[in-house]
């Protein structure tokens, strides 16, 4: 290791003829560390180490750095960077738009590299850019193209609408908080989430202005809930307002609880919304229509954007790795650890298949006659069967993405299961 190698000399101040002299001709590897003010970048040639490790100021600098590469002469530049939040997208896309090819490298990849590399512990941003440039040499790195402004549109509508489903949820467990102490019987006959249950709580505020006004309340739940709002169940809820055994509300607490309803209904539109415009953007996505007819088209979106289309990975367990669902062991000796999930991948995207997952442990009778046998065999425990069905239904779905429709008795040993005949 050369002395200095990590000390990093600004652009506008290297000796480019005497650089230019050593690279001409040549291939040549950067590795860049992103910083949220300055960046490092790691000069390595075809054969030698590291030639030069240079700093800039971003954003302002960034294209000054460009030219710094371009002035070389080499015969072709690469870069190697990680993928670091946004802070890196302008620089990534003005080397694109120049004309050099960035590969993308683990994070999890340069980390674990920092030892070996130079034999210290030591973590900084000059050495991290040439453990960037020295594991793309050593083939751990990816082409990372730049998004086509399709895939760039679905992103954004994926991620607006998994925001709005996640604050629409916080709002109904709220709600729900709510009506344990005011109306504790409520939740036996109406969903939370229900656009029945968020109007009656916008327009009259609890279960005594209800019971006021029964009449009223008794037709806003009929036309809000249409036909498939049995009279008896409106009849019920009515009753209940009057007799419930939860704590008299006082007018302000009437008025929080009546915004909260509004705010939540407010959300439901948008999230609704959202869920059109991911259905419309995705209508060119085979791979999502495929996906969407087996757990629905936003998570076959939320999956796709997230993890990328299964048929551009040649297996489904490449797919799986993806969502941070591969499993990790660690054991020694006679010690022998416990299987775990990764969780490397998207959280979000592992979000979406556990509540996949969880409505096919509901429909599905393979799979819910698996998943109870499952929790029998653990002891009672329903996360490891939840997380094992959702690691069967992500490679399941990999070959309903590629054209094969989605057929359970596959995944499982209907015959140990005693479903084969029925």
């Amino acid at each position: 290791m050369k002395k200095r190698t990590y000390r990093g000399m600004e652009v506008k101040k290297v000796n480019r003829a005497k650089l230019a002299e050593a690279v001409a001709g040549r291939d040549l590897v950067v590795g860049v560390d992103v910083g949220k003010e300055v960046c490092f970048g790691s000069l390595v040639g075809s054969e030698q180490g590291v030639l030069v490790t240079v700093k800039w100021k971003r954003p302002w600098e960034d294209r000054a750095f460009i030219e710094f590469l371009q002035s070389l002469g080499c015969r072709s530049v690469v870069v190697a960077m990680e993928p670091s939040g946004s802070y890196g997208d302008p620089l990534r896309g003005l080397l694109w738009e120049a004309g050099i090819c960035v590969y993308r490298v683990s994070p999890k990849r340069s980390h674990d590299a920092a030892e070996v590399y130079d034999g210290v512990p030591s973590w900084h941003d000059a050495k991290s850019a040439a453990i960037l440039a020295k594991l793309h040499k050593d083939g751990a790195s990816e082409l990372w193209p730049l998004r086509s402004k399709q895939d760039r549109d679905l992103r954004a509508v994926v991620r607006t609408m998994d925001l709005l489903d996640q604050r629409f949820h916080e709002n109904v467990n709220r709600m729900e908080g709510h009506m344990a102490r005011y109306w504790p019987e409520v939740g036996a006959w109406l969903d939370f989430s229900s656009v029945t249950f968020l109007e009656l709580i916008l327009r009259f505020g609890g279960p005594g202005q209800i019971a006021a006004k029964a009449q009223e309340a008794r037709q806003a739940m009929r036309s809000v809930g249409g036909r498939f709002l049995k009279g008896e169940k409106i009849d019920t809820v009515i009753r209940s307002s009057g007799q419930t055994i939860g704590v008299a509300m006082t007018a302000q607490e009437v008025e929080e609880l009546r915004n909260l309803a509004e705010d939540t209904l407010d959300l439901y539109r948008r999230l609704k919304e959202a869920k059109r415009r991911v259905e419309r953007l995705s209508q060119q996505r085979p791979s999502i229509q495929a996906i969407g007819r087996a757990v629905g088209k936003g998570t076959a979106a939320v999956l796709v954007v997230e993890g990328g289309d299964p048929v551009l990975y040649g297996s489904s367990s490449e797919w799986l790795k993806t969502f941070g669902l591969n499993l990790k062991e660690r054991s020694s000796g006679k010690h022998i650890g416990r299987l775990k999930i990764t969780k490397r991948g998207s959280g979000r995207a592992r979000k979406w298949l556990y509540l996949a997952a969880l409505r096919l442990i509901q429909k599905d009778r393979v799979v819910r006659a698996w998943y109870e046998r499952k929790v029998a065999r653990d002891g009672g425990v329903r996360k490891k069967a939840i997380i094992a069905a959702m690691r069967k239904l992500v490679k399941a779905l990999w070959y309903v993405g590629r054209g094969d429709p989605l057929d359970t008795s596959k995944l499982f040993d209907v015959n140990r299961l005693g479903l084969a005949c029925s």
